[in-house]
């Protein structure tokens, strides 16, 4: 075999093995909706399960504060007689008794109205995870499908300088090219090569991280969501926004709960007193009864240095609560903010890259012509594909982020479409 036919053939193999990767990629079956998509990753979502339980147990806590009591019975039990001391009279005694703490007055629905108010706060927290989960999911979904864009780029790229590398080695071989310019052509080949090796890396690394969230390898569709479907918004205005946020909302039921707590320790201004019954069955030497019963009670008296720590801490709490849903609102405000700025560049940003794109094509296109037929070189004409490349790439990015600052838009104002 003639050596210099060698680097022409083994151009043309790795064409061939290169040019059927995006036909197995178009027989892809479509992805699932992003609302499907976060019902898949919130189905499998441990924080939510760790929420649940949290919840529950606050619903169990305001179940069990509505008892009779403070809290449960106290046996009480003396065994007491006179062997001990050498003495044989037969004096003993046996004393049992049973008593239960009382409420102090208010305590007991201040208790059920703290556990109540945490349960509550739950339920948002509940929300404020589901958001959050619904933004991971879309970046990760974005990263993916844009990841998937720059292995098709890549692939065409890859296309393009294989064929101008195979019609080079055609005229190096035909003494119509300089060998200088081959060995360009085939290097930028091998470029676009290890452009694409990469690209690839990029897309089952995107394709892991997102597979992780849904517990599936698939990638939802978001190029079906736009910008008309932000007219679909239940709240326009930006005060009605943030006041639906969940994130304001677990922050102001934080407060109500700090509140509940702050009347929970002013009720509770000393220990539960206790009030019981007790039995008494003795046997003396002599004596005309036995059995005896009776009440018994304790309370114990208020002291400051029981009281001050506990008012001290439910007004740290709640200034902290008061404090947190200050920087809430500030937070979300800002959000918001950012969002409708996101929203309004990235459709500007979409309509310019297609316009740079079409005119960055058609100009490569004309430059490979123009190589073609000698009137332009060889590196003007590679360095105008890797341009228009670059340049498509942009658009493709450009117009994920479109649809993902639609969808970002609609999940500020309470939707997940």
């Amino acid at each position: 075999m003639n050596h210099s036919m060698r680097p022409f053939l083994s151009i043309t193999m790795a064409c061939a093995m290169t040019w059927g990767l995006p036909a197995r990629a178009q027989v892809s079956q479509p992805g699932p909706s992003f609302h499907e998509a976060v019902v898949m990753a919130w189905a499998i979502d441990p924080v939510r399960t760790e929420l649940q339980v949290g919840h529950h147990s606050a619903r169990a806590r305001a179940s069990a504060a509505g008892s009779w009591f403070a809290g449960g019975p106290t046996l009480s039990g003396e065994y007491m007689d006179d062997h001990m001391i050498g003495s044989n009279e037969g004096y003993t005694t046996y004393q049992g008794g049973v008593s239960v703490p009382l409420w102090l007055p208010g305590q007991g629905s201040a208790t059920k109205q703290v556990a109540s108010a945490e349960a509550a706060s739950i339920d948002e927290q509940l929300n404020v995870e589901h958001m959050a989960l619904s933004i991971r999911v879309l970046d990760a979904a974005a990263a993916a499908l844009i990841a998937r864009t720059r292995v098709d780029v890549a692939h065409a790229s890859y296309d393009s300088a294989a064929r101008m590398a195979i019609s080079a080695t055609h005229a190096v071989h035909g003494g119509e090219l300089a060998s200088a310019d081959g060995q360009l052509a085939q290097a930028a080949m091998e470029n676009a090569r290890n452009e694409l090796a990469l690209a690839q890396e990029e897309a089952e690394n995107a394709a892991a991280a997102l597979e992780v969230l849904l517990g599936r390898p698939v990638v939802p569709d978001l190029t079906r969501y736009g910008g008309s479907d932000v007219t679909q918004a239940r709240f326009v205005s930006p005060r009605d926004m943030e006041d639906n946020d969940p994130r304001i909302k677990v922050a102001h039921r934080n407060v109500e709960a700090a509140e509940a707590n702050m009347k929970l320790a002013r009720h509770s201004f000393m220990p539960n007193p206790e009030i019981g019954v007790d039995a008494i069955h003795e046997k003396q030497y002599g004596s005309p009864w036995d059995d005896r019963v009776g009440l018994n009670f304790s309370i114990p008296l208020p002291s400051e240095v029981r009281n001050t720590p506990i008012m001290s801490e439910a007004r740290n709490r709640l200034a902290t609560a008061t404090s947190q849903e200050t920087q809430a609102r500030r937070m979300v405000h800002l959000e918001m903010m950012r969002v409708r700025e996101r929203l309004i560049a990235a459709t500007t940003a979409r309509r310019a890259t297609q316009l740079a794109a079409e005119s960055m094509e058609q100009r490569a296109t004309a430059q490979e012509r123009a190589w073609r037929v000698g009137e332009a070189s060889l590196d003007t004409a590679l360095a105008a594909r890797q341009a228009a490349a670059n340049t498509r790439l942009t658009s493709a990015r450009a117009e994920m982020e479109w649809h993902v600052a639609s969808i970002r838009t609609l999940i500020a104002t309470g939707i997940v479409p």
